[in-house]
């Protein structure tokens, strides 16, 4: 649980600095491993939190999604600064090259030929860029290698 020290660390030292913004994202995300650790009934891994920050930067992505459409350039930008604090617990996100490159080397292990066998290719391919890399994206390539 080296990762969920590590926030606790950086919740204390925010409280301390008084910085809000950090502040209240941090104390979110808290709450949202303690929400996890109540329905899975267990501690959790240092992976089963880097899901829950992944699943917690990407309702922010789809605010600012949201937030763009309806013009609100201020809270875009809260959410923008939320997604970096949250980000900084993460390992550094995969380029798409180095993706593409995972991808083609699972599509040759389990000889997958054709959009059919997408499931395979993720099946084998998320473990390997957990926290990495955005599912989304990770999609989107197979289905144009395997196409």
């Amino acid at each position: 649980m080296a990762l969920y020290d590590d926030i606790l660390v950086d919740f204390k030292k925010s409280l301390k600095e008084q910085d809000k913004a950090r502040l209240s994202v941090l104390r979110g995300l808290k709450s949202a491993i303690k929400n996890k650790h109540v329905e899975l009934r267990k501690e959790l891994t240092d992976d089963q939190i880097r899901g829950v920050i992944s699943s917690e930067i990407k309702k922010r992505k789809e605010a600012i999604d949201k937030f763009g459409q309806g013009s609100r350039q201020d809270l875009v930008e809260k959410e923008e600064a939320e997604s970096r604090i949250l980000s900084d617990y993460l390992p550094p996100q995969l380029l798409t090259e180095e993706i593409k490159v995972i991808v083609t080397q699972a599509i040759e292990e389990i000889s997958a030929s054709s959009p059919k066998d997408l499931g395979g290719v993720m099946k084998s391919v998320m473990p390997k860029l957990a926290g990495r890399a955005d599912g989304r994206e990770v999609n989107r390539i197979a289905r144009e290698l395997l196409s």
